[in-house]
Protein backbone atom coordinates (compact mmCIF):
# COMPACT_ATOMS: atom_id res chain seq x y z
CA UNK A 1 0.00 0.00 0.00
CA UNK A 2 1.11 3.41 -0.69
CA UNK A 3 3.39 4.87 2.14
CA UNK A 4 2.87 7.81 4.44
CA UNK A 5 5.57 9.87 2.52
CA UNK A 6 3.40 8.99 -0.57
CA UNK A 7 0.34 10.50 0.54
CA UNK A 8 2.11 13.55 1.55
CA UNK A 9 3.37 14.12 -1.59
CA UNK A 10 0.08 13.42 -3.12
CA UNK A 11 -1.21 16.30 -0.60
CA UNK A 12 1.55 18.45 -1.30
CA UNK A 13 0.60 18.08 -4.89
CA UNK A 14 -2.52 19.62 -4.54
CA UNK A 15 -1.27 23.06 -3.98
CA UNK A 16 0.32 23.12 -7.39
CA UNK A 17 -0.64 26.58 -9.15
CA UNK A 18 -3.87 25.00 -11.28
CA UNK A 19 -3.91 26.52 -14.93
CA UNK A 20 -7.49 28.78 -15.18
CA UNK A 21 -7.87 28.19 -18.84
CA UNK A 22 -10.78 27.53 -20.29
CA UNK A 23 -10.19 23.07 -20.50
CA UNK A 24 -11.69 23.35 -24.39
CA UNK A 25 -14.23 20.98 -25.81
CA UNK A 26 -14.97 17.66 -24.71
CA UNK A 27 -13.56 16.13 -27.49
CA UNK A 28 -10.34 18.20 -27.17
CA UNK A 29 -9.94 17.18 -23.58
CA UNK A 30 -10.82 13.44 -24.72
CA UNK A 31 -8.05 13.33 -27.13
CA UNK A 32 -5.80 15.47 -24.98
CA UNK A 33 -5.70 14.55 -21.63
CA UNK A 34 -5.92 10.79 -21.86
CA UNK A 35 -4.16 8.95 -19.52
CA UNK A 36 -4.49 11.80 -16.34
CA UNK A 37 -7.57 9.66 -14.63
CA UNK A 38 -5.56 8.28 -12.13
CA UNK A 39 -3.07 11.33 -11.05
CA UNK A 40 -6.82 13.80 -11.20
CA UNK A 41 -8.48 11.47 -9.09
CA UNK A 42 -5.16 11.55 -6.59
CA UNK A 43 -5.28 15.62 -6.78
CA UNK A 44 -8.71 16.30 -5.97
CA UNK A 45 -11.21 13.06 -6.15
CA UNK A 46 -10.51 10.05 -3.42
CA UNK A 47 -6.54 9.16 -2.96
CA UNK A 48 -7.66 6.03 -0.64
CA UNK A 49 -9.84 4.87 -4.23
CA UNK A 50 -6.28 5.07 -6.47
CA UNK A 51 -4.51 3.28 -3.85
CA UNK A 52 -6.86 0.21 -4.08
CA UNK A 53 -6.88 0.06 -7.94
CA UNK A 54 -3.08 0.36 -8.20
CA UNK A 55 -2.54 -2.32 -5.72
CA UNK A 56 -4.98 -4.50 -7.31
CA UNK A 57 -3.96 -3.37 -11.09
CA UNK A 58 -7.21 -2.20 -11.42
CA UNK A 59 -5.64 1.04 -12.53
CA UNK A 60 -6.50 0.58 -16.13
CA UNK A 61 -7.74 4.02 -18.54
CA UNK A 62 -10.84 2.97 -19.61
CA UNK A 63 -11.98 4.74 -23.04
CA UNK A 64 -14.81 2.92 -23.99
CA UNK A 65 -18.07 0.66 -23.00
CA UNK A 66 -20.48 -1.46 -25.28
CA UNK A 67 -23.22 -3.70 -24.30
CA UNK A 68 -21.65 -6.03 -21.50
CA UNK A 69 -17.95 -4.47 -21.99
CA UNK A 70 -14.91 -2.27 -20.87
CA UNK A 71 -12.35 -1.06 -23.33
CA UNK A 72 -9.14 0.01 -22.31
CA UNK A 73 -7.12 1.93 -24.05
CA UNK A 74 -4.99 -0.67 -25.45
CA UNK A 75 -8.19 -1.24 -26.89
CA UNK A 76 -8.44 -4.77 -24.78
CA UNK A 77 -12.38 -5.27 -24.41
CA UNK A 78 -13.26 -6.50 -20.70
CA UNK A 79 -16.18 -8.37 -19.22
CA UNK A 80 -18.19 -6.03 -16.98
CA UNK A 81 -20.08 -8.41 -14.21
CA UNK A 82 -19.85 -5.06 -12.00
CA UNK A 83 -21.89 -3.03 -14.10
CA UNK A 84 -21.71 0.38 -12.40
CA UNK A 85 -23.44 -1.06 -9.16
CA UNK A 86 -25.95 -2.29 -11.57
CA UNK A 87 -26.83 0.28 -13.36
CA UNK A 88 -26.43 -0.70 -16.98
CA UNK A 89 -29.15 -2.82 -17.60
CA UNK A 90 -29.62 -2.39 -20.53
CA UNK A 91 -25.56 -2.91 -21.43
CA UNK A 92 -23.66 0.40 -21.63
CA UNK A 93 -23.61 3.59 -24.15
CA UNK A 94 -27.03 1.91 -25.87
CA UNK A 95 -27.71 3.71 -29.28
CA UNK A 96 -31.34 4.41 -28.32
CA UNK A 97 -30.87 5.88 -24.66
CA UNK A 98 -28.15 8.01 -26.20
CA UNK A 99 -30.58 9.31 -29.06
CA UNK A 100 -33.66 10.27 -26.58
CA UNK A 101 -31.28 12.55 -24.65
CA UNK A 102 -30.04 13.82 -28.04
CA UNK A 103 -33.68 14.82 -29.39
CA UNK A 104 -34.63 15.87 -25.83
CA UNK A 105 -31.57 18.54 -26.54
CA UNK A 106 -32.18 19.17 -29.90
CA UNK A 107 -35.72 19.93 -29.06
CA UNK A 108 -34.76 22.24 -26.72
CA UNK A 109 -37.86 21.61 -24.48
CA UNK A 110 -39.29 24.09 -21.70
CA UNK A 111 -37.51 21.17 -18.81
CA UNK A 112 -37.89 22.21 -14.96
CA UNK A 113 -40.36 24.59 -15.10
CA UNK A 114 -40.78 24.45 -11.56
CA UNK A 115 -44.35 26.67 -11.03
CA UNK A 116 -45.56 24.03 -14.06
CA UNK A 117 -45.40 20.77 -15.20
CA UNK A 118 -44.13 18.98 -18.60
CA UNK A 119 -45.15 15.78 -20.16
CA UNK A 120 -42.13 13.54 -20.60
CA UNK A 121 -42.07 13.23 -16.64
CA UNK A 122 -45.71 12.47 -16.88
CA UNK A 123 -45.43 10.00 -19.52
CA UNK A 124 -42.34 8.27 -17.77
CA UNK A 125 -45.27 7.88 -14.45
CA UNK A 126 -47.70 6.52 -16.37
CA UNK A 127 -45.48 4.06 -18.18
CA UNK A 128 -43.89 2.59 -14.96
CA UNK A 129 -47.42 2.73 -13.00
CA UNK A 130 -48.80 0.55 -16.17
CA UNK A 131 -46.03 -2.23 -15.63
CA UNK A 132 -46.26 -1.76 -11.56
CA UNK A 133 -48.68 -3.79 -9.53
CA UNK A 134 -52.23 -1.95 -8.32
CA UNK A 135 -51.08 -1.18 -5.27
CA UNK A 136 -49.25 2.22 -6.16
CA UNK A 137 -50.84 4.88 -8.64
CA UNK A 138 -48.75 8.09 -8.31
CA UNK A 139 -45.22 9.13 -8.99
CA UNK A 140 -42.72 11.27 -6.72
CA UNK A 141 -39.38 11.77 -9.12
CA UNK A 142 -36.02 11.56 -7.44
CA UNK A 143 -32.39 11.66 -8.71
CA UNK A 144 -31.10 8.51 -7.34
CA UNK A 145 -31.38 5.31 -5.19
CA UNK A 146 -30.94 6.73 -1.59
CA UNK A 147 -32.67 10.17 -2.63
CA UNK A 148 -35.72 7.71 -3.19
CA UNK A 149 -35.54 5.89 -0.08
CA UNK A 150 -34.94 9.21 1.61
CA UNK A 151 -38.56 10.28 -0.22
CA UNK A 152 -40.12 6.95 0.82
CA UNK A 153 -39.58 7.51 4.67
CA UNK A 154 -40.71 11.00 4.23
CA UNK A 155 -43.68 9.63 2.94
CA UNK A 156 -44.37 6.97 5.28
CA UNK A 157 -44.29 9.25 8.28
CA UNK A 158 -46.21 11.82 7.01
CA UNK A 159 -49.07 9.40 5.49
CA UNK A 160 -49.19 7.35 9.42
CA UNK A 161 -48.14 10.02 11.39
CA UNK A 162 -45.93 7.37 13.15
CA UNK A 163 -42.08 7.85 13.34
CA UNK A 164 -40.15 4.25 13.81
CA UNK A 165 -39.23 2.69 10.24
CA UNK A 166 -38.10 -0.66 10.49
CA UNK A 167 -35.11 -2.18 8.09
CA UNK A 168 -33.68 -5.67 7.63
CA UNK A 169 -30.29 -6.71 9.18
CA UNK A 170 -27.28 -6.41 6.05
CA UNK A 171 -29.58 -4.03 3.95
CA UNK A 172 -28.35 -1.64 1.93
CA UNK A 173 -30.76 1.13 1.05
CA UNK A 174 -28.21 4.10 0.58
CA UNK A 175 -25.32 6.09 2.18
CA UNK A 176 -27.24 9.33 2.61
CA UNK A 177 -28.11 10.40 6.28
CA UNK A 178 -32.11 9.45 6.08
CA UNK A 179 -31.29 5.79 4.22
CA UNK A 180 -27.89 5.15 5.74
CA UNK A 181 -30.27 5.20 8.97
CA UNK A 182 -31.38 1.96 7.19
CA UNK A 183 -28.53 0.29 6.41
CA UNK A 184 -27.52 -2.98 8.17
CA UNK A 185 -22.87 -2.15 6.99
CA UNK A 186 -21.71 -1.15 10.45
CA UNK A 187 -18.34 -0.04 8.25
CA UNK A 188 -21.04 2.52 6.52
CA UNK A 189 -22.29 4.10 9.02
CA UNK A 190 -19.18 4.43 11.62
CA UNK A 191 -18.51 7.90 12.11
CA UNK A 192 -21.49 9.51 10.85
CA UNK A 193 -23.94 9.63 14.18
CA UNK A 194 -26.07 10.21 15.35
CA UNK A 195 -28.06 8.87 13.20
CA UNK A 196 -31.99 9.45 12.49
CA UNK A 197 -33.98 8.65 15.40
CA UNK A 198 -36.31 5.55 15.43
CA UNK A 199 -34.66 3.12 12.38
CA UNK A 200 -34.32 -0.30 13.97
CA UNK A 201 -33.34 -3.26 12.72
CA UNK A 202 -35.19 -6.39 12.27
CA UNK A 203 -33.64 -10.17 10.75
CA UNK A 204 -34.12 -10.57 7.18
CA UNK A 205 -36.72 -13.65 6.95
CA UNK A 206 -37.78 -13.17 10.83
CA UNK A 207 -41.30 -13.05 10.70
CA UNK A 208 -41.61 -13.01 14.38
CA UNK A 209 -39.21 -10.13 15.03
CA UNK A 210 -40.88 -8.41 12.68
CA UNK A 211 -44.78 -8.90 14.01
CA UNK A 212 -42.78 -7.90 17.64
CA UNK A 213 -42.05 -4.60 16.59
CA UNK A 214 -44.88 -4.09 14.35
CA UNK A 215 -46.87 -5.10 17.29
CA UNK A 216 -45.91 -1.78 19.48
CA UNK A 217 -48.32 -0.21 16.76
CA UNK A 218 -46.01 3.04 15.94
CA UNK A 219 -44.34 1.67 13.08
CA UNK A 220 -44.50 3.86 9.68
CA UNK A 221 -43.06 1.64 7.45
CA UNK A 222 -40.86 -2.12 6.76
CA UNK A 223 -38.51 -0.60 4.34
CA UNK A 224 -36.90 -3.99 2.73
CA UNK A 225 -34.98 -5.03 -0.19
CA UNK A 226 -36.78 -8.17 -2.13
CA UNK A 227 -33.11 -10.13 -2.46
CA UNK A 228 -30.37 -8.23 -0.50
CA UNK A 229 -28.05 -6.35 -2.95
CA UNK A 230 -24.68 -6.55 -0.39
CA UNK A 231 -24.67 -10.55 -0.34
CA UNK A 232 -27.57 -11.02 -2.92
CA UNK A 233 -29.06 -12.77 0.04
CA UNK A 234 -32.32 -14.52 -1.04
CA UNK A 235 -35.88 -14.67 1.30
CA UNK A 236 -37.03 -16.89 2.35
CA UNK A 237 -40.13 -18.55 0.33
CA UNK A 238 -43.06 -16.82 1.99
CA UNK A 239 -41.11 -14.18 4.03
CA UNK A 240 -41.80 -11.21 1.70
CA UNK A 241 -45.64 -11.97 1.21
CA UNK A 242 -46.39 -12.84 5.36
CA UNK A 243 -44.35 -9.33 6.11
CA UNK A 244 -46.39 -7.44 3.79
CA UNK A 245 -49.97 -8.92 5.76
CA UNK A 246 -47.86 -8.09 9.40
CA UNK A 247 -47.17 -4.49 8.15
CA UNK A 248 -51.17 -4.17 6.80
CA UNK A 249 -52.62 -5.39 9.55
CA UNK A 250 -50.37 -3.25 12.23
CA UNK A 251 -51.02 -0.10 10.21
CA UNK A 252 -47.62 -0.01 8.84
CA UNK A 253 -46.50 0.61 5.20
CA UNK A 254 -44.87 -2.24 3.38
CA UNK A 255 -41.88 -0.37 1.05
CA UNK A 256 -39.80 -2.52 -1.44
CA UNK A 257 -36.79 -0.99 -2.37
CA UNK A 258 -36.26 -2.44 -5.88
CA UNK A 259 -33.79 0.51 -6.48
CA UNK A 260 -30.80 -2.97 -7.94
CA UNK A 261 -33.60 -5.72 -8.27
CA UNK A 262 -35.97 -3.78 -10.08
CA UNK A 263 -35.93 -2.78 -14.44
CA UNK A 264 -35.92 -6.29 -15.07
CA UNK A 265 -32.89 -7.56 -13.23
CA UNK A 266 -33.57 -10.55 -11.43
CA UNK A 267 -35.84 -11.55 -14.37
CA UNK A 268 -39.21 -10.02 -13.97
CA UNK A 269 -39.42 -6.11 -14.31
CA UNK A 270 -39.95 -5.70 -10.68
CA UNK A 271 -38.55 -8.37 -8.23
CA UNK A 272 -41.55 -8.00 -6.11
CA UNK A 273 -43.78 -10.05 -9.26
CA UNK A 274 -42.01 -13.18 -7.78
CA UNK A 275 -43.87 -13.34 -4.96
CA UNK A 276 -47.43 -11.55 -5.92
CA UNK A 277 -46.10 -8.63 -3.63
CA UNK A 278 -48.69 -5.56 -3.45
CA UNK A 279 -46.68 -2.73 -1.71
CA UNK A 280 -47.50 0.72 -0.83
CA UNK A 281 -44.61 2.23 -1.93
CA UNK A 282 -41.88 0.99 -4.51
CA UNK A 283 -37.94 2.86 -4.61
CA UNK A 284 -36.60 2.80 -8.41
CA UNK A 285 -33.33 4.30 -9.65
CA UNK A 286 -29.90 2.50 -10.63
CA UNK A 287 -30.94 1.27 -14.52
CA UNK A 288 -33.81 2.63 -14.86
CA UNK A 289 -31.74 5.65 -17.40
CA UNK A 290 -29.85 3.18 -18.83
CA UNK A 291 -26.74 4.48 -17.24
CA UNK A 292 -27.11 7.99 -18.77
CA UNK A 293 -28.61 9.83 -16.59
CA UNK A 294 -29.38 10.16 -12.88
CA UNK A 295 -32.61 9.59 -11.55
CA UNK A 296 -34.54 7.74 -9.41
CA UNK A 297 -38.59 7.66 -8.54
CA UNK A 298 -41.04 6.23 -5.99
CA UNK A 299 -44.36 4.55 -7.09
CA UNK A 300 -46.51 5.29 -3.97
CA UNK A 301 -50.24 4.01 -3.30
CA UNK A 302 -53.09 6.70 -4.29
CA UNK A 303 -53.80 6.49 -0.03
CA UNK A 304 -50.21 7.43 0.71
CA UNK A 305 -49.71 9.84 -1.89
CA UNK A 306 -53.26 11.91 -1.10
CA UNK A 307 -52.42 11.70 2.63
CA UNK A 308 -48.96 13.55 2.32
CA UNK A 309 -49.96 16.19 -0.55
CA UNK A 310 -53.90 16.81 0.97
CA UNK A 311 -54.07 20.24 0.42
CA UNK A 312 -52.45 23.40 -2.17
CA UNK A 313 -50.19 24.84 0.94
CA UNK A 314 -48.45 21.18 0.92
CA UNK A 315 -48.41 20.53 -2.92
CA UNK A 316 -44.53 21.49 -2.17
CA UNK A 317 -43.70 19.84 1.03
CA UNK A 318 -41.71 17.49 -1.03
CA UNK A 319 -39.32 17.67 -4.07
CA UNK A 320 -36.05 17.88 -5.80
CA UNK A 321 -34.85 20.56 -7.85
CA UNK A 322 -33.98 17.78 -10.46
CA UNK A 323 -36.21 15.03 -9.70
CA UNK A 324 -38.42 14.65 -13.19
CA UNK A 325 -36.08 16.44 -15.07
CA UNK A 326 -36.23 15.97 -18.88
CA UNK A 327 -33.10 14.53 -19.94
CA UNK A 328 -33.88 11.59 -16.90
CA UNK A 329 -37.03 11.29 -18.68
CA UNK A 330 -36.45 10.52 -21.90
CA UNK A 331 -33.49 7.98 -21.44
CA UNK A 332 -35.72 6.09 -18.64
CA UNK A 333 -38.54 5.78 -21.71
CA UNK A 334 -36.21 4.69 -24.18
CA UNK A 335 -34.48 2.28 -21.59
CA UNK A 336 -38.17 0.58 -21.23
CA UNK A 337 -38.40 0.46 -24.44
CA UNK A 338 -35.30 -1.34 -25.26
CA UNK A 339 -36.20 -3.65 -22.68
CA UNK A 340 -39.59 -4.39 -24.62
CA UNK A 341 -38.23 -4.58 -28.36
CA UNK A 342 -35.30 -6.59 -27.03
CA UNK A 343 -37.39 -8.72 -24.50
CA UNK A 344 -34.34 -8.61 -22.08
CA UNK A 345 -36.37 -9.53 -19.00
CA UNK A 346 -36.73 -12.83 -20.27
CA UNK A 347 -33.57 -13.19 -21.90
CA UNK A 348 -32.46 -12.01 -18.03
CA UNK A 349 -33.99 -14.74 -16.39
CA UNK A 350 -32.36 -17.38 -19.00
CA UNK A 351 -29.41 -16.37 -18.98
CA UNK A 352 -29.68 -16.19 -14.80
CA UNK A 353 -30.43 -19.92 -15.17
CA UNK A 354 -28.09 -20.83 -17.07
CA UNK A 355 -24.93 -18.82 -14.84
CA UNK A 356 -26.43 -20.96 -11.80
CA UNK A 357 -27.02 -23.96 -13.79
CA UNK A 358 -23.14 -23.64 -14.79
CA UNK A 359 -21.78 -22.70 -10.96
CA UNK A 360 -23.70 -24.96 -8.96
CA UNK A 361 -21.61 -27.28 -9.29
CA UNK A 362 -19.18 -26.06 -7.75
CA UNK A 363 -20.59 -26.69 -4.32
CA UNK A 364 -19.55 -29.76 -4.83
CA UNK A 365 -16.40 -29.62 -6.60
CA UNK A 366 -14.42 -27.00 -4.33
CA UNK A 367 -14.33 -27.20 -0.36
CA UNK A 368 -14.34 -23.37 -0.50
CA UNK A 369 -17.58 -22.89 -2.06
CA UNK A 370 -20.14 -22.43 0.72
CA UNK A 371 -23.09 -21.15 -1.72
CA UNK A 372 -24.27 -20.64 -5.29
CA UNK A 373 -27.31 -18.28 -5.36
CA UNK A 374 -29.21 -15.85 -7.42
CA UNK A 375 -32.53 -15.02 -9.06
CA UNK A 376 -32.37 -13.55 -12.36
CA UNK A 377 -28.98 -11.83 -13.61
CA UNK A 378 -28.57 -11.23 -9.79
CA UNK A 379 -25.83 -13.77 -8.70
CA UNK A 380 -23.26 -14.35 -5.94
CA UNK A 381 -20.82 -17.17 -4.69
CA UNK A 382 -20.07 -17.57 -1.36
CA UNK A 383 -16.59 -18.67 0.04
CA UNK A 384 -15.34 -20.26 3.37
CA UNK A 385 -12.78 -22.15 4.70
CA UNK A 386 -10.76 -25.20 3.65
CA UNK A 387 -11.96 -28.44 5.27
CA UNK A 388 -7.75 -29.90 6.56
CA UNK A 389 -6.74 -28.36 9.79
CA UNK A 390 -3.55 -26.66 8.24
CA UNK A 391 -5.37 -25.00 5.35
CA UNK A 392 -8.00 -24.20 8.13
CA UNK A 393 -5.98 -22.79 10.74
CA UNK A 394 -3.98 -20.35 7.86
CA UNK A 395 -7.53 -19.19 6.29
CA UNK A 396 -8.35 -18.00 9.62
CA UNK A 397 -5.17 -16.34 10.21
CA UNK A 398 -5.08 -14.55 7.10
CA UNK A 399 -8.46 -13.37 7.33
CA UNK A 400 -8.68 -12.38 10.96
CA UNK A 401 -6.04 -9.82 9.68
CA UNK A 402 -7.54 -8.89 5.97
CA UNK A 403 -11.31 -10.04 6.17
CA UNK A 404 -12.57 -11.11 2.65
CA UNK A 405 -8.82 -11.53 1.32
CA UNK A 406 -9.98 -15.26 -0.44
CA UNK A 407 -12.26 -13.82 -2.43
CA UNK A 408 -9.36 -11.26 -4.22
CA UNK A 409 -7.66 -14.27 -4.74
CA UNK A 410 -10.46 -15.07 -7.41
CA UNK A 411 -11.18 -11.31 -8.90
CA UNK A 412 -7.40 -10.01 -9.19
CA UNK A 413 -6.84 -13.39 -11.68
CA UNK A 414 -10.44 -13.31 -13.23
CA UNK A 415 -9.66 -9.46 -14.20
CA UNK A 416 -5.73 -9.87 -15.15
CA UNK A 417 -5.80 -13.45 -16.88
CA UNK A 418 -9.65 -13.42 -18.00
CA UNK A 419 -10.58 -10.27 -18.60
CA UNK A 420 -12.97 -10.04 -16.73
CA UNK A 421 -14.48 -7.41 -14.00
CA UNK A 422 -16.68 -8.09 -10.98
CA UNK A 423 -16.94 -7.38 -7.48
CA UNK A 424 -16.44 -8.78 -3.89
CA UNK A 425 -20.29 -7.81 -2.59
CA UNK A 426 -19.26 -6.22 0.82
CA UNK A 427 -16.75 -5.53 3.85
CA UNK A 428 -15.41 -8.05 5.82
CA UNK A 429 -17.71 -11.12 3.17
CA UNK A 430 -15.94 -13.92 1.19
CA UNK A 431 -18.92 -12.90 -1.54
CA UNK A 432 -18.08 -11.90 -5.42
CA UNK A 433 -21.34 -11.06 -6.76
CA UNK A 434 -21.90 -10.34 -10.66
CA UNK A 435 -24.63 -7.57 -11.94
CA UNK A 436 -23.96 -7.93 -15.74
CA UNK A 437 -25.76 -6.20 -18.84
CA UNK A 438 -29.20 -8.10 -19.45
CA UNK A 439 -27.81 -8.13 -22.91
CA UNK A 440 -24.94 -10.00 -21.87
CA UNK A 441 -25.10 -13.39 -24.14
CA UNK A 442 -24.59 -16.91 -23.32
CA UNK A 443 -20.93 -17.12 -24.85
CA UNK A 444 -19.97 -14.44 -22.13
CA UNK A 445 -21.97 -16.49 -19.54
CA UNK A 446 -19.91 -19.72 -20.12
CA UNK A 447 -16.82 -17.59 -20.76
CA UNK A 448 -17.62 -16.47 -17.07
CA UNK A 449 -18.22 -20.17 -15.52
CA UNK A 450 -15.28 -21.37 -16.93
CA UNK A 451 -12.85 -18.75 -16.08
CA UNK A 452 -14.14 -18.80 -12.11
CA UNK A 453 -13.69 -22.39 -12.60
CA UNK A 454 -10.47 -22.44 -13.13
CA UNK A 455 -9.41 -19.45 -10.78
CA UNK A 456 -10.96 -21.18 -7.74
CA UNK A 457 -9.24 -24.28 -8.47
CA UNK A 458 -6.06 -22.07 -8.26
CA UNK A 459 -7.41 -20.47 -5.23
CA UNK A 460 -8.24 -23.72 -3.57
CA UNK A 461 -3.89 -24.27 -3.20
CA UNK A 462 -4.17 -21.46 -0.54
CA UNK A 463 -0.50 -21.22 0.36
CA UNK A 464 0.73 -21.05 -3.31
CA UNK A 465 -2.45 -18.72 -4.37
CA UNK A 466 -1.66 -16.73 -1.46
CA UNK A 467 1.88 -16.44 -2.58
CA UNK A 468 1.37 -14.90 -5.76
CA UNK A 469 -1.17 -12.31 -4.95
CA UNK A 470 0.95 -11.01 -2.66
CA UNK A 471 3.88 -11.11 -5.18
CA UNK A 472 1.48 -9.28 -7.68
CA UNK A 473 0.54 -6.82 -4.77
CA UNK A 474 3.49 -6.40 -3.07
CA UNK A 475 4.80 -5.46 -6.87
CA UNK A 476 1.97 -2.65 -7.66
CA UNK A 477 2.14 -1.60 -4.21
CA UNK A 478 5.59 -0.31 -4.47
CA UNK A 479 4.34 1.29 -7.81
CA UNK A 480 1.90 2.92 -5.90
CA UNK A 481 4.12 4.60 -3.93
CA UNK A 482 6.21 6.16 -6.66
Amino acid sequence: MCTAAALNQINASYAQAVSAEPPGSISEILAQRSGEEMALNDRYLNPQMGRILRTLGFDKSWVGGEGAHLIDSDGERYLDLFGGYGVFAIGRNHPDAIAAVAEVMAAQTANMPQLGVTLLSGVLAEQLLARAPASVAAMVPANSGTEAVEAAIKLARAATGRARVLYAEHAFHGLTLGSLSLNGGREFREGFGPLLPGCEPVGFGDLDALARELARGDVAAFVVEPVQGKGVNLPPPDYLLAAQGLCHDAGALFVCDEVQTGIGRTGRFLALEHWGLEPDLICLAKALSGGLIPIGAVLASRAVFEKVFDRMERAVRHGSTFGGNDLAAAAALATLGVLEREDLVAHADRMGALLLELTLPLIERFEVVRDVRGLGLMWAIEFGPPAGAGARRLWELIEARQPGLFSQLVTVPLFHEHHILCQVAGHHMNVIKALPALTIQEPEVLHFAAALQETIAAAERYPSALARFGLRTGLRSVRATR
